[in-house]
Formats: structure tokens, sequence, C-alpha cells
């Protein structure tokens, strides 16, 4: 499936995800439609608990109130379950939500499915009025998008024009 376009509405869903207020495991949903009014960097990983993944996801935890500054949130996605969800945010202290994508549908419509098994790393910048303004799709590989590279690109949400990237990486 081909992957949404700059410019171009972002594709809504709704998914149900995990994320931690102290030691207390918050289980909610989460829908891209009522989240509008702000920036959203959706950052789609191959498993939990694998060394890029972990790398990548503790890296934006660590710059997570750059993020904030930008009035963004950062959700990451992938296909475990939210209880794997839940014991690897626990284990790495990640504090943004983490949301489940079992059947990889949301993956499947980004165009970033693996073969009905898997999930290609990949960034979406996605505005306040829920418009496609970034991606990044990593085509292999463990690299991932720094969280400087993604403050950057939510820097430009103001700017004159969209910006898009891919790589194979």
């Amino acid at each position: 499936m081909p992957q949404p376009e700059i410019g171009h509405l972002a594709l809504d869903f709704t998914l149900p995800g995990v994320t931690f207020d102290g030691e207390d495991a918050r289980h909610r949903h989460f829908s891209l439609r009522e989240h509008r009014g702000a920036p959203v960097v959706l950052a789609f990983y191959p498993a939990d608990a694998s060394p890029g993944c972990t790398a990548q996801l503790c890296s934006y935890q660590s710059e997570l109130a750059g993020f904030e500054r930008l009035g963004a949130e950062v959700w990451a996605i992938s296909r475990q379950s939210t209880a794997s969800h839940e014991s690897f945010a626990r284990r790495q202290g990640l504090e943004f939500p983490l949301l489940a994508d079992e059947r990889g549908d949301v993956a499947d419509a980004y165009g970033v499915g693996l073969f009905g098994v898997g999930v290609r790393r990949a960034i979406f910048v996605i505005d306040a009025d829920g418009i496609v303004r970034w991606k990044h799709v990593a085509l292999l590989g463990m690299t991932y998008q720094s969280a400087a590279t993604i403050r950057e690109q939510l820097q430009r949400l103001g700017g004159t024009g969209p910006h898009t990237a891919s790589a194979a990486s």
C-alpha cells in the first residue's frame, strides 16, 4: 500500500496503547483524529526490546522534553501487544505512548508493513491539522532518525513548505 503523501491528511486510526504515570501503567486507546490541535510524531519500529529499537526509543525518551517544548507528542507503533509494550516501557523508562498494531493494519495503511509480519522503521511528522509534513522510511537496517532531526522538522512546521526524506539505511 502506498504511504501517505506529504501535504495530505494523515490516515486516521485508533489503537490500544500504554503509557506510564510514575510506576502505574495506563492503558487506553489513541486516536489520531482526536489528537488534532497539536503535532504528533509517529515512530513505527520493528520490535520491543530489540537492540536497534531499544536504542531508538531510549534516544527519543532522553530528548522528550525537546519534543514537548515544540508542543509535539511521540507515539511509537509496533505489532507487539500492549502487555509486551508495558514490559518494554517499564524496563526502559519510556514515558511516551507505545501503541499496539497487532494485526498490522495501521503499518500497512502507512505503507510500512513488511509482508504482513513486521514493520519498517519509519517516522511521520504530522502537524496540528493532521497533515503529513515530513516522513522518513528506512528501506533496511538498524539506523533511525535522530531526535535532533525530528525536532528540526517539527520546528519547520511553521515554515514555507513540506519536506520529505527517504533512505536506504
